[in-house]
């Protein structure tokens, strides 16, 4: 058997980071299992529905890097099929016309309420003569769903779970304008695209059994499913805007890395061994839905920050240099210019040591391409306004540093601090403020080597008032 999974969001809103670890899933059950992982756009709520989510969508999945097979399906698109089966089932004496209106219904339910009875639909219509219908009335097509036993789904994640027949009412699989229900549609359109496991969260546990009934009553195989918790904040409460449910381009936006993103989705709510560092590689050799927790996952926004500190590390510089520089020209309100981009590519190994988004880390490298004088910030101001006087003494012997190497930058620094009986944090602290207008930046002399000599003695100039042969 071929491995058939896929994701189904509803393009009423964007993709959030609980679908996104839905759509993770089953991307990596399928990839792992050498077989499909489809995309359906469940967008028959046309009222709600809107082409920017679907677009936010697709771009979503694409960043996260969860390639689907085929062609999307959109719902909406297939409702002559799905209303095609519901007649069927009509016609095969396994679904019946009801004529009760929404007044009744609603008198229905609030009886029931009133009684502290479940709210379920009576079966008023279930074996009453149609003869009987009311003129000009529209009917819907409700399923004829089995009165007693049980209905028993062996979940693979949940285990065996069983809910008794009386519990559940005969659904609507066809309005009364002709419409299907999204009952109806969406075991229609899993039998069709031939999936063979539904991994979704476990909110939709109470509609599988109503679904399972209904691949029954249409003679197909059902699909194994396997329900995973939802994720929580990390109090515990319900996933929400506070905690970090938010749309995957909001994390986009944070300057996080999809990889990172991924191995942190994967970790909420499925475990190998010890392991919180996952390639997407070892997690699709590895992924399988035993090791999925039944406990809901709860997500901290610190500890992806975290993650993803160090596959910024562990990130190509060449890569980040072109994350980093339209960030760049946001900051600096225009584009990079030519010898900014070159120090930033070269600074790119420095900055990424320190950073955990890539938003710090354009931050931090917003000195490689400011134009000359920098603003200097408090502290910077202080260790210049301190060790002014070293500066302008250790300028001739800086200038006269040939080649112009990292290493023969400190050791020029070393001698100029020892001569004086200083330190050398007392030289090199000042130059930093000098040459970044920070307190804070990547190792000074492998900025002063990517500055290079003629804009390293350019700043310098700038702090003492410049002019220096």
């Amino acid at each position: 058997m071929t491995v058939v999974t896929r994701f189904a969001p509803s393009p009423t809103g964007y993709l959030h980071i609980g679908g996104a670890r839905t759509a993770l899933f089953n991307w990596l059950f399928a990839r792992h299992c050498g077989g499909k992982f489809h995309l359906r756009i469940e967008d028959t709520d046309r009222a709600r529905s809107t082409q920017d989510a679907v677009d936010k969508i697709f771009q979503g999945l694409e960043w996260l890097g969860l390639d689907w097979d085929g062609e999307p399906v959109h719902q909406f698109a297939r409702a002559g099929r799905h209303a095609e089966v519901a007649r069927q089932l009509l016609a095969e004496g396994k679904a019946y016309r009801c004529w009760c209106s929404p007044e009744e219904l609603a008198a229905i339910r609030e009886d029931q309420r009133a009684k502290g009875q479940p709210m379920r639909y009576p079966g008023i219509w279930r074996d009453r003569d149609p003869a009987e219908a009311p003129a000009g009335v529209a009917p819907v097509i409700r399923l004829k769903a089995p009165a007693e036993g049980e209905t028993v789904v062996a979940d693979l994640v949940q285990g065996e779970v069983r809910v008794a027949n009386s519990q559940l009412d005969d659904m609507v699989l066809l309005r009364a304008d002709g419409t299907p229900t999204y009952m109806l549609s969406v075991v229609v359109d899993d039998h069709d695209m031939g999936i063979t496991h539904v991994i979704r969260g476990d909110d939709h546990l109470t509609n599988t059994f109503r679904q399972y009934q209904l691949y029954r009553a249409c003679g197909w195989d059902v699909p194994q499913f396997a329900h995973i918790p939802l994720i929580h904040g990390p109090d515990g409460a319900k996933l929400s805007k506070r905690h970090g449910a938010l749309g995957v381009e909001a994390y986009r936006d944070m300057g996080l890395l999809p990889e990172a993103v991924r191995n942190y989705l994967l970790r909420l709510g499925w475990s190998h061994g010890d392991d919180e560092i996952i390639s997407t590689e070892q997690a699709v050799a590895w992924f399988t839905l035993e090791n999925v927790g039944r406990s809901p996952a709860r997500f901290d926004l610190a500890k992806l920050a975290n993650l993803n500190g160090h596959y910024l590390r562990q990130a190509e510089d060449g890569r980040l240099a072109g994350l980093l520089l339209p960030l760049l020209a946001e900051r600096l309100g225009g584009p990079v210019d030519a010898a900014g981009e070159a120090r930033v590519r070269a600074g790119v190994g420095g900055l990424k040591e320190r950073a955990k988004t890539l938003l710090e880390m354009a931050d931090s490298a917003l000195f490689y391409v400011r134009s000359r004088p920098l603003a200097l910030d408090d502290k910077a101001a202080r260790l210049i306004g301190e060790g002014g006087a070293d500066l302008a003494a250790f300028r001739p012997l800086l200038a006269a540093v040939s080649p112009w190497t990292r290493e023969g930058l400190e050791e020029a620094a070393r001698s100029f601090a020892e001569a004086r009986g200083l330190k050398l944090g007392k030289i090199a602290q000042p130059l930093r403020a000098a040459l970044t207008g920070s307190a804070v930046s990547p190792p000074v002399f492998e900025v002063m080597e990517i500055l290079g000599r003629d804009e390293t003695l350019g700043r310098l100039d700038d702090i003492s008032g410049g002019g220096q042969p």
